[in-house]
């Protein structure tokens, strides 16, 4: 009997070391995150790198004890991917401030960020039908994933440009993720057996409509509920509902997403859309205090997503992908659209070509790349696509991001030092000099 015992607490000591090693692991991986997010910060290189990189080499690690770590994560990964998406999407709204003193830097980040999504969606699809011999629709769903600049990265990473090149860089990363995602989902719901592909657009256009106009009136019912609380909001309530418009929305085949967006917005800027006899269905103080935890909490939850997802994703990495000649060759050729369509929009746009650097360079593709990967449905996979494309395209997009960062900092500190010198010292610098 005592034996028995003895063997059942043996038993149970086991399992509990397995949870505290799991416990340990996870704690251990959100301190590196956040160390990595330090880094990022002083030396401007991408987290999103450091991340990856863990996760291949916890994957290495694995490995030598004889665990292939591939077929157990890639259910966590589809998980976290699907919550990313909702909380990119609300983090994105809570972002975009509708103010008129900001009218022309938003109209000219949507158009730079819509246009350039729309012509390097063409170009990249084009490329993946020349060189990968696929039909147009999957051509262009392939290709949307790796046309989309990832807010993620650039959000963090801008702070230390000028006030305005660094908004016009927040609203345009902003307006791409969202308009991607949109123009993502859209393109995933036609049926790729349709004859009539025309009309299958204008069904999809009909549920965006639709959707838009339930997701109005469910957002200011939202924000109406919440201004009413007399207590702090708690922000998983909240979230669990728009989880529930998500997974509604899309059983019901409609534009769930775009649900998300429209409450973000309408949240965000509520005094612009409760205004005159609706003022007085929206309390602003009760508002503002609840906004402030929602957005802390938001982005923190946002952290999370972000950090164990790109660990999962570095440890299914494989590296034999990168030996294959044809990887390197398309994974350049899709570098080189985003840059040239990137270099004539800006140019177009910015008032002297000198000033379009550094945003330029400023184009790093990353968690909403891979998350919308592995969203595509199963009708519209293909194996002609190596998924080295897209390690290859984030890799490398971000590191061009990072070195241009690096002599942009450089740049500003030694206009910043000219400036904090005084008039006398550039007087007596003229003296002297005569």
């Amino acid at each position: 009997m005592n034996l028995l015992a003895l063997w059942a607490g043996n038993a149970d000591s086991t399992a509990s070391i397995d949870t505290y090693e799991a416990i340990i692991g996870a704690s251990i991986i959100i301190l590196l995150s956040y160390s990595f997010d330090i880094l990022a910060k002083k030396a401007n290189i991408p987290s999103v790198i450091m991340l990856i990189a863990l996760g291949m080499g916890l994957a290495f690690g694995l490995k030598q004890f004889g665990i292939n770590p591939g077929d157990k994560v890639i259910g966590a990964l589809e998980i976290l991917g699907t919550i990313g998406l909702i909380l990119i999407v609300l983090e994105a709204a809570l972002d975009l401030k509708l103010e008129k003193e900001k009218t022309s830097i938003i109209i000219r980040s949507f158009i730079v960020a819509f246009l350039v999504l729309a012509l390097t969606v063409a170009f990249i699809g084009f490329a993946f039908i020349a060189f990968l011999g696929l039909d147009w629709l999957p051509a262009i769903i392939y290709a949307v994933p790796l046309s989309i600049m990832s807010s993620a990265i650039v959000i963090p990473s801008v702070g230390g440009l000028s006030e305005e090149k660094k908004e016009f860089m927040i609203y345009e990363a902003t307006f791409s993720d969202i308009l991607g995602i949109i123009l993502f989902f859209f393109l995933t719901q036609i049926d790729p057996q349709s004859t009539d592909i025309g009309q299958a657009a204008m069904g999809q256009i009909g549920s965006i409509v639709i959707t838009i106009i339930i997701s109005t009136v469910i957002s200011y019912a939202l924000v109406y509920f919440i201004s009413r609380v007399t207590k702090k909001a708690n922000f998983f309530t909240i979230f669990a509902m728009l989880s529930l418009f998500y997974a509604g929305g899309k059983l019901l085949h409609l534009s769930s997403l775009i649900m998300i967006l429209i409450f973000g917005l309408v949240l965000y800027n509520h005094k612009v859309f409760f205004r005159g006899w609706m003022a007085r269905f929206c309390d602003d103080s009760t508002i503002t205090r609840i906004l402030e935890d929602f957005k802390l909490l938001t982005h923190q939850s946002a952290f999370l997503v972000r950090t164990f997802f790109f660990v999962v994703f570095g440890m299914i990495i494989s590296l034999s992908a990168l030996k294959d000649v044809n990887v390197i060759v398309i994974s350049l050729v899709v570098l080189a659209i985003i840059y040239i369509v990137r270099f004539v929009h800006l140019w177009l746009v910015q008032d002297s070509r000198a000033s379009i650097m550094p945003e330029l360079l400023i184009a790093p593709r990353g968690l909403i790349t891979v998350l919308l990967f592995f969203a595509i449905p199963q009708q519209h996979k293909t194996e002609a696509f190596n998924e080295g494309i897209m390690f290859v395209v984030i890799i490398v997009s971000s590191l061009v991001m990072m070195f241009a960062l690096i002599f942009a900092k450089k740049d500003y500190h030694v206009i910043e030092d000219i400036t904090t010198i005084s008039d006398d010292e550039i007087l007596g610098y003229g003296r002297d000099g005569e």
